[in-house]
């Protein structure tokens, strides 16, 4: 029986490792954790967002300056497909009110525990503490080397299916490691950069002391980059130590990240009063105060408090902020100077990998025939939101049928191939 080693045990491995199962291939799943889909799991831990149930041409846009190279993945397996799958494992699931799509439990031990007693039940063999070392030899088709507790063991497959994560979590097993081993033998590899990150800035110690872990809620925070084009999303986020952090940052970290490098800093703006229109904010802030504090009046006629206030005093001075024009400004584009994004091993997932130029349709690597490539490891990057699993998922299943297929192939040629 033909044989495929899928290496790397999240969502885009194990998609693989199911599809060549049931076409007949022999399956051995290899990670270097001591249980399969951690980073699965921990994503999951406060209630796996499994996929979005928006409308697909929007889905698929999520994937930015990569949607050419995605979007096939998800025409044969996207959100709907995704959720039919689930059931298929007894997994129910339901739309939330931001389109989110949930398990009925919200968790996402239940579905992995279930997906591998299934494919267990399938053939499929699972090789835990096993971390991939690269081949033998020079080229892309000598046998797999891996590192386990009884010392370095050799394994020779058919095909290969690498589904080894990007590069933040290290602790959960996507330490990027794989890196080196793919640019050693030439493959295309772009640096990989944190993705879904916090960002630094340079809070006042005052503000630090202050406000560092509090939410700064209902707030719409944009930015407009170099090309003109304006990002925005209205959300919440955290104020840190160091800087800011959660939902509203993270959808928009791909373009103030871009900016960063190539300009140093990256201004971002709040609009900290979201429901109310400038000229309104202005007359309202303009009704005299008698002898309330700033504090009391932006409490009373703009419905400021807290770390909203203390972020409109970080960088102004108070003649600034006793003009109700300027602070009516000031409240609606709150400007927040970032200055680095937060080390790759804390961001939710990573940019960059292995570069689509390198690879076919079906992910197989063009320099090394029979090695296919799935998952966080690609170079495509999306928000959370559900987007980020759906095109494992979805890219996995590329790269199983890819390896399936040829490997049906390669035995075809082979029977018609005179001795």
């Amino acid at each position: 029986m033909q044989s495929v080693a899928i290496i790397g045990a999240g969502p885009a491995g194990l998609m693989a490792a199911e599809v060549a199962a049931s076409n007949g291939v022999k399956v051995d799943v290899y990670d270097a954790m001591p249980s399969a889909g951690r980073k699965f799991l921990m994503a999951g831990k406060g209630g796996l967002n499994l996929t979005h149930a928006e409308p697909a041409p929007r889905f698929a846009a999520r994937y930015g300056t990569r949607r050419a190279e995605v979007e096939p993945w998800l025409g044969a397996f996207g959100a709907d497909a995704l959720r039919a799958w689930a059931h298929t494992l007894g997994i129910e699931t339901f739309v939330g009110t931001s389109q989110r799509v949930f398990p009925r439990e919200m968790k996402a031990a239940p579905l992995l525990r279930a997906w591998i007693r299934r494919l267990r039940e399938s053939g499929v063999f699972f090789h835990m503490r096993h971390r991939w070392q690269g081949w033998q030899g020079s080229g892309g088709n000598g046998a797999l080397r891996f590192a386990t507790p009884l010392g370095e063991q050799c394994v020779q497959a058919d095909a290969v299916v690498l589904a080894l994560g990007g590069g933040s979590w290290a602790r959960l097993g996507s330490d990027g490691a794989w890196t080196t081993q793919l640019a050693g033998r030439g493959i295309q590899v772009a640096p990989l950069r944190p993705a879904n990150c916090g960002f630094d800035c340079a809070w006042s110690e005052h503000f630090r002391a202050r406000y560092a872990g509090q939410p700064l809620k209902s707030v719409v925070a944009s930015y407009t980059d170099n090309a003109g084009q304006l990002h925005h999303q209205q959300g919440e986020c955290i104020v840190t130590e160091t800087g800011v952090e959660g939902g509203v940052i993270y959808a928009l970290s791909a373009p103030l990240r871009d900016a960063i490098e190539a300009q140093g800093s990256a201004t971002l703006h709040f609009d900290l009063a979201p429901g109310r229109d400038l000229q309104r904010l202005t007359r309202d802030l303009s009704e005299s105060r008698g002898k309330r504090t700033l504090s009391n009046h932006l409490q009373n006629k703009a419905g400021i408090t807290g770390v909203k206030a203390g972020l409109l005093r970080e960088g102004y001075n108070q003649a600034e902020l006793d003009d109700p024009r300027q602070l009516a400004a000031r409240i609606k584009a709150c400007p927040l100077t970032l200055t680095a994004t937060r080390p790759l091993d804390e961001a939710i997932s990573s940019a960059g990998g292995v570069m689509f130029d390198a690879l076919n349709a079906q992910l197989m690597l063009r320099d090394a025939p029979g090695v296919f490539c799935a998952g966080e490891m690609l170079d495509w990057e999306a928000p959370t939101g559900g987007y980020l699993l759906t095109a494992c998922f979805a890219g996995g299943r590329v790269a199983g049928l890819g390896a399936t297929n040829w490997l049906h192939a390669a035995a075809a040629l082979k029977l018609r191939t005179p001795l």
